[in-house]
């Protein structure tokens, strides 16, 4: 791979759909570097993926602002450049707000909250610099409200934080794009049921925003199963 390839940062890409965003990124000709808590999967899908001129793990935790800010210098260091962001670490919690613990709360919001912000400012500069492209991994229960979801009212957080992102950004060059799924059959959920959409379909989604010519910025992609009913 050339050494002038363009650069793809995935946070939670260790399973699920950032992993299948990294494959799709590499066959599209891009260095990828794959961030996620989970040291031994991110280094087992960076060998798969080609090793380091292809592919550079860098465990990292979204919800720390230093962790964020290594990783976007270990890519700067090690590739000189960042053109896409895939923002799409994040976890769930019960539908209740008698379930789960305030620990498992106050995780999930650091995470999928805080944690898109962090990624964000650290990377930000050189994105903009590139005049390139940063997606956020928000969902379908981002833009309704869920009974007694306390994740649904994250990924208003984010979905919000989107367009204000894409406000500051306007006339920069550099893009922003929603990534809105519904139910998805990854490790997110433990049952996800039958008829769900695969981590590969929201692969393809990403792939198919960040492809658009520098004219196109699609701001905003919901997608569900055929089944899902809300």
């Amino acid at each position: 791979m050339a050494d002038d390839s363009k650069v793809f940062l995935i946070t939670g890409a260790s399973t699920g759909i950032g992993a299948a965003t990294a494959k799709l990124a590499v066959d599209a000709g891009y260095r990828v570097v794959l961030s996620a808590r989970s040291e031994d999967k991110l280094t087992a899908l960076a060998n798969d993926l080609g090793g380091d001129g292809t592919a550079l793990a860098v465990p990292a935790d979204v919800g720390v602002w230093e962790d964020n800010e290594r990783l976007a210098k270990t890519t700067l260091d090690r590739f000189g450049r960042i053109d896409v962001v895939f923002a799409n670490a994040g976890f769930g919690a019960q539908r209740s707000f008698l379930g789960d613990s305030p620990e498992h709360w106050r995780e999930m919001v650091l995470t999928n909250v805080l944690g898109v912000a962090y990624t964000i400012r650290a990377t930000l500069e050189a994105v903009r610099d590139r005049q390139g492209h940063i997606v956020l991994t928000s969902s379908a229960a981002g833009r309704r409200a869920i009974p007694g979801s306390l994740y649904s009212a994250t990924k208003h957080a984010v979905t919000a934080m989107g367009e204000s992102l894409r406000q500051e950004l306007n006339g920069t060059g550099a893009r922003v794009t929603l990534i809105e799924p519904g139910m998805v059959d990854t490790p997110f959920f433990d049952d996800p049921g039958e008829g769900r959409l695969e981590a590969r379909d929201i692969a393809e989604i990403v792939m198919f925003a960040v492809s658009r010519p520098s004219r196109v910025d699609v701001n905003e992609i919901l997608v569900r199963p055929t089944a899902q009913d809300g």
